[in-house]
């Protein structure tokens, strides 16, 4: 059969030897003027030489003229005409240059009916098919470069394609346009050259020859339609390939022909897909999770077993978090498909037992993201209506999962600050009675999609509106949580606060200035809450107190500290969250009075402070009073006797109430970077027992003022010192300013070695928490420290000391 193609091939007058009597092609023609011609001649001359090594240099030596000269001229024919003669040469050698070499020809052909606008669509066709006789060749490299040579094919007839992956031979009706209908060969010889070559390409026994038909499949599907569907077919059975590599590049075949529209995925096809999503090779799982992210799934059911499939991958694979944005596409891609499992999804929801851990399942977080990434699908024709408390469970999750989903995906989630309260949504989703919607539709959201983005490219803070939403529900959250103290278990309430947390730290990983201040100081608040409901729990049990150290005199030295730092490590907080940390500070208090059971002058000299201070905060009505305060205010001024304050503190509880800040401000925290440069505990510093030793530190200090003052805290075993930092000698400004500095410790121990803890603190205002006073020149008042300790490791030198 391809012994008669060779034979009969209707290829070119110029394609004869030269210099032959009947030689009168175009490099005749143009033989007497410069040019590429002149070397075509000359290499066409040594490739009809007796010599397989000089013919097949000379085949190259035309490959790279081809490849230098333009698409105009007949340098080409004369290329093309040459490796046609040479292509069942018993030489391998010379086999493989004709195959590359009518593989650069294609191309020009190509570009040139591109430039003219005018095809030859048999000459493609018969291209084609010569490629194809070659791709059953003895040897393997000329069936990887025939492979790579129809990979490059620009235009060819449906037909052709049809027949190249049938095994049987296609009859074509040769008066309607068919193929090669005017080549002197009759359909019945030529189309058997390409009958069935990627069955046999798919299935041959060098892995890397698979490879090669793996991705021509891919490269000539953008051609036809059908042909695109029933090379699909083929390319499923090599995702069954032993060799990794044939299964890999299969993958990134089905890919190539997603990205471009040319994959349609049957349902008899999926369960292929799934099982490659929980394949034991990550690479394997990654690639077969893009491609589910980029086809059409036309049935619900193929669209709910994707989804089932990438669950159970994400529920075995943790770690990837790159499903969620793989999700969140299908999503996208199937509109009415997510809407229908959101709706699904909020009776799930309304259903579980007070929504308890429900962020904390695969599956949930999966089809939440599913859900929300239905309003911004292309499904504009059709009315989605998504259950709003999808939108009010999605938010509080977006923290945990905003790296995964990309900030692509995070710019299409705009619309989920809405429901948040931002202040370009004007278009309110708001029911007939008032109150809000039941359901948010996906038009109104597109309705105000225009003023979100001009709000984002003017104020250029996309993220921080989505952070400062998501924070304002979430401080809603908490809310409504501490208003169910009185029926939900101690652990259901810290589970939801240690949650909360955990979204905050998430979104403070990621951000800096004021919105990083404001996420920082809002852990202090999770936690001096976490903690208030915590030791409210242990007041109401106990009876009596034990001496010595217990949980709640742990509870309230941690409470002190959160307080503290949200009084002293912020700046710019506004009067609203002034109140409210001033209140914390009182009940903080307040807890301590009920621990000892008598007030002390020092306990009612700041309980005076504190209340003066709300007093002072509060007497333009710019904020309220609120009961608490007011109750304390009472209560202190009626009930002291002979300086004692006789309160309930249980009362006191009950009245307290959590009113998060709406309007949090700029805010700026405090912190210090500390370094000892070359230290670790394979380099420790030297010193001599006894004698003090000099340590060098580089300090940085960050939102510090004048006024503040700061000290480098320095412990080992039971010594403590202080030494006072001068902020005169530190170059900078109040934002951020820095200085080198040696400090010696003096405490140095009789020890072969020992580890020095230091930090740095800052010292509180007089009359906030000031539960104990340094003496020997420390802090007069509490501190709070700024960066976390660090280690600094010496070694003695002292001969003594060591025996």
């Amino acid at each position: 059969m391809d012994g008669s193609l060779a034979s009969s091939d209707p290829g070119p007058s110029f394609a004869k030897p030269p210099g032959s009597s009947g030689d009168s092609g175009p490099c005749a023609s143009r033989s007497s003027g410069p040019g590429p011609e002149v070397e075509v001649r000359a290499l066409v001359s040594m490739a009809g030489g007796l010599y397989p090594l000089a013919r097949a240099e000379a085949l190259r030596g035309l490959a790279a003229v081809v490849e230098k000269v333009g698409t105009s001229g007949g340098a080409v024919e004369c290329c093309y005409g040459c490796a046609v003669e040479l292509l069942r040469d018993e030489d391998q050698s010379i086999r493989l240059a004709a195959v590359r070499l009518i593989g650069l020809c294609a191309e020009k052909f190509a570009g040139r009916e591109e430039v003219s606008g005018i095809g030859n669509g048999d000459q493609m066709d018969l291209i084609f098919l010569q490629l194809s006789s070659t791709a059953r060749d003895m040897c393997m490299q000329v069936r990887i470069e025939a492979f790579n040579g129809l990979a490059k094919m620009q235009r060819v007839s449906e037909g052709v394609l049809l027949q190249s992956l049938s095994k049987k031979v296609i009859r074509t009706d040769t008066g309607s346009g068919s193929i090669c209908k005017a080549n002197k060969l009759p359909p019945k010889l030529i189309f058997p050259c390409a009958a069935g070559i990627f069955a046999h390409g798919i299935e041959d026994e060098f892995y890397q020859v698979r490879i090669a038909a793996c991705k021509t499949l891919g490269a000539l599907a953008k051609f036809s339609g059908q042909y695109a569907q029933k090379a699909l077919d083929l390319l499923m059975d090599m995702m069954n390939d032993d060799t990794e590599a044939v299964r890999l590049q299969t993958l990134q075949t089905l890919f190539n022909m997603a990205t471009y529209g040319y994959l349609s995925v049957q349902e008899k096809h999926m369960h292929m897909f799934l099982a490659t999503l929980i394949d034991a090779n990550a690479i394997v799982r990654n690639a077969a999770r893009k491609i589910l992210g980029l086809v059409n799934l036309p049935k619900l059911q193929m669209f709910r077993s994707a989804l089932d499939g990438l669950i159970t991958s994400l529920e075995k694979n943790p770690e990837e978090q790159d499903i969620y944005s793989i999700l969140f596409s299908i999503g996208k891609n199937h509109g009415s498909f997510s809407a229908n499992v959101a709706k699904h999804l909020a009776k799930e929801i309304s259903t579980a037992p007070n929504g308890e851990l429900i962020l904390d399942k695969h599956r949930i977080q999966a089809l939440l993201i599913v859900s929300i990434s239905a309003p911004v699908s292309a499904d504009k024709h059709k009315k989605l209506d998504i259950p709003s408390v999808i939108f009010s469970h999605a938010i509080p999750l977006l923290g945990r999962i905003s790296s995964a989903l990309g900030e692509d995906i995070i710019k299409d989630l705009s619309y989920l600050c809405h429901p948040s309260g931002m202040p370009f949504a004007e278009k309110g989703l708001m029911s007939g009675e008032g109150g809000r919607s039941e359901f948010w539709s996906v038009e109104t959201m597109r309705g105000t999609h225009a003023l979100i983005e001009k709000t984002r490219k003017e104020t250029n803070c996309s993220d921080e509106v989505l952070i400062m939403g998501s924070m304002r529900l979430m401080l809603e959250t908490v809310e409504e949580t501490w208003a169910m103290r009185e029926s939900c278990g101690i652990e259901e309430i810290r589970t939801i606060l240690r949650t909360c947390k955990e979204e905050v730290k998430v979104f403070a990983i990621k951000s800096s200035g004021s919105t990083g201040a404001f996420l920082s100081f809002l852990c202090d608040y999770l936690d001096a809450i976490r903690c208030i409901v915590e030791i409210r729990q242990l007041i109401q049990l106990e009876n009596s107190y034990a001496i010595g150290p217990t949980s709640l005199d742990i509870l309230l030295e941690k409470l002190d500290t959160y307080v503290r730092r949200m009084k002293c490590c912020y700046t710019g907080l506004n009067r609203e969250l002034e109140v409210q940390v001033l209140e914390l500070v009182l009940l903080a208090n307040l807890f301590r009075l009920s621990k000892f059971g008598v007030c002390s002058k020092l306990m009612l000299d700041k309980l005076h402070w504190i209340i003066n201070q709300l007093d002072g905060l509060c007497a333009d009505g710019s904020c309220e009073f609120s009961d608490f305060s007011n109750t304390v205010k009472q209560t202190f001024d009626a009930n002291v006797i002979d300086g004692t304050l006789v309160v309930d503190i249980c009362n006191f509880l009950k009245i307290f109430r959590l009113k998060p800040a709406k309007d949090f401000g700029m805010l700026n925290a405090a912190s210090a970077v500390l370094q000892v440069l070359g230290n670790n505990s394979e380099n420790p510093l030297p010193y001599i027992c006894g004698l003090p030793v000099g340590v060098s530190f580089d300090i940085s200090l960050s939102n510090i003022s004048g006024h503040d003052r700061i000290w480098i805290r320095m412990n080992s075993g039971q010594s403590i010192q202080h030494a006072f930092l001068e902020l005169s000698c530190f170059e900078g400004n109040d934002e951020v300013k820095s200085c080198s500095t040696v400090i010696p410790f003096y405490a140095t121990p009789l020890a072969c070695s020992f580890v020095l803890r230091v930090c740095l603190v800052i010292e509180c205002p007089s009359g906030s928490i000031c539960t104990h006073y340094e003496e020997h020149g420390g802090p007069r008042d509490s501190v709070v420290q700024l960066c976390d300790e660090l280690n600094v490791y010496l070694v003695s030198t002292d001969t003594e000391c060591k025996n």
